[in-house]
């Protein structure tokens, strides 16, 4: 890296003060520096004061340029150049460089001494973040060994002993939550499957469970009417239909009629779902938005081109099934 580094600053002195910049941390990581130590060496190698504040861990250090700490209450300034700890966090750490852009080191310098204090708060002063997608991955695997999924769900902040349930969502990053943890509700802009809560080492039950919940869930629009979070002890035997019917295969009949019946009308597809989410037609009229008189008509419409009654109990669900089958054969 040295010899690296030399050569590079006789063709461009950023390029090679950035990978001396690099080596420098890493050597601190390496050797498990305290988060002191690299502030510091983040104020030195600047030249400049370095500030790091984590106000969810209570911390604030302020070091000189020079390597005296010297801790200061007064706000960073927001034009002085930082970095965030995490991907989407606020600044956490500075350099007080003011009245001039940042220049490559500088970037190089935050960015470098950013990770390494994120991996030293994490190790000795844990968070709560239950988003570290490999630990999750870990402790939502069933091949996993169990004090691997034990120590997983330490580092996560889990209790070993205390319930959690697992979330999917369409973005296919899964999350861990403690059992008593508020869940999503149901005006969630998010489809969620949320797995019943169990034992931290059942979690993986939780996460396939979690999976199917989801395939049961919509947008919630009039395109996709119904609900954006289910629950999947919720569900009882009517998960058995995610075994029925393959996502992204061709759909049973009643699910081809119910498309093409929308194709015709547009109003459809949220008028029936009402028929099927109240206890009576006048509360499907009040969901729907229509007059008693005009949800009659619209059923009497939709009863014509699906070809089977909706008023009926049998018709009900029948109903009810092939807008379910609809959603879990969307790819």
């Amino acid at each position: 890296m040295k010899e690296l580094a030399g050569r590079l600053t006789a063709l461009d002195p950023d390029a090679g003060a950035a990978v001396r910049v690099i080596a420098y941390f890493d050597g601190l990581a390496e050797a498990r520096a305290g988060v002191e130590s690299l502030v510091r060496g983040a104020a030195v190698l600047a030249g400049v004061p370095a500030r790091l504040v984590d106000a969810d861990r209570r911390v604030r250090i302020r070091v000189e340029e020079d390597g005296t700490r010297r801790d200061s209450d007064l706000p960073p300034d927001p034009e002085w150049p930082s970095a965030a700890l995490t991907p989407d966090g606020a600044p956490a750490l500075w350099l007080e460089r003011a009245g001039a852009a940042p220049s490559v080191v500088d970037a190089v310098i935050l960015e470098r001494a950013a990770g390494a204090v994120r991996l030293v708060l994490d190790r000795t002063r844990g968070r709560a973040p239950l988003d570290d997608p490999a630990l999750v991955e870990t402790l939502l695997d069933a091949t996993a060994a169990e004090p691997a999924r034990l120590h997983a769900a330490r580092k996560l902040g889990l209790d070993p002993l205390a319930p959690a349930r697992a979330l999917a969502t369409p973005a296919g990053r899964p999350r861990v939550v403690p059992a008593s943890a508020e869940t999503p509700g149901t005006e969630s802009a998010v489809r969620t499957g949320v797995g019943p809560a169990v034992p931290v080492l059942e979690l993986p039950r939780s996460w396939a469970a979690a999976r199917t919940a989801l395939r049961f869930t919509a947008e919630g629009g009039p395109h996709d009417p119904g609900p954006r979070v289910v629950y999947a002890d919720e569900l009882g035997g009517i998960a058995s239909l995610a075994e029925l019917v393959v996502a992204g295969a061709e759909p049973p009949p009643d699910v081809r009629a119910v498309e093409e019946a929308a194709a015709d009308a547009p109003w459809l597809l949220a008028t029936l779902y009402a028929v099927t989410a109240t206890a009576s037609m006048r509360a499907a009229a009040a969901e729907a938005n229509v007059h008693h008189s005009t949800l009659q008509d619209r059923l009497a419409h939709a009863e014509h081109l699906l070809g089977w009654p909706v008023r009926t109990p049998q018709g009900r669900l029948r109903l009810h099934l092939a807008l379910t089958m609809r959603r879990l054969a969307r790819p």
